[in-house]
C-alpha cells in the first residue's frame, strides 16, 4: 500500500489532542500505519536502571500518531490532499489544492 507521507516531509496533524500542530515526519511504520513526528505526541516512559543509566527515571519520547490523523503541508505551508501523477517517466506526488509537484 503506497502511503501519502514520507520520512522527512511537513505534516499538520489535523486530529486528535496534537491538533494543528505543524512537525516533521522522523520514521514511518508502513505496516501500522503510524509515523513518528518531531516533538509532537510526547509520552513519559519509566526506565529502569541499568549500567548504561544507573539513575533510571522518567524519560520523554515521541509516540506514534496514524497516519490518516495527518495531512501533507506544500511549500506555502497549505495543507492539502496527495495524488501522484506521472511527470517524465516518473510517478510524482502533487497537492490537489495547488497542483505543486512534492520533492
Amino acid at each position: 500500500m503506497k502511503l501519502h507521507i514520507k520520512k522527512g516531509d511537513t505534516v499538520k496533524v489535523i486530529a486528535g489532542d496534537e491538533k494543528g500542530k505543524v512537525a516533521k515526519v522522523t520514521s514511518i511504520d508502513p505496516k501500522a500505519n503510524k509515523a513518528i513526528l518531531e516533538g509532537v505526541n510526547m509520552v513519559s516512559r519509566a526506565l529502569k536502571p541499568s549500567t548504561q543509566n544507573p539513575q533510571g527515571g522518567l524519560i520523554k519520547k515521541e509516540a506514534p500518531i496514524h497516519i490518516s490523523n495527518l495531512m501533507l503541508l506544500d511549500s506555502k505551508g497549505v495543507a492539502s490532499k496527495i495524488g501522484r501523477k506521472l511527470v517524465d517517466g516518473k510517478i510524482v506526488r502533487f497537492t490537489k489544492k495547488s497542483n505543486e509537484i512534492i520533492k
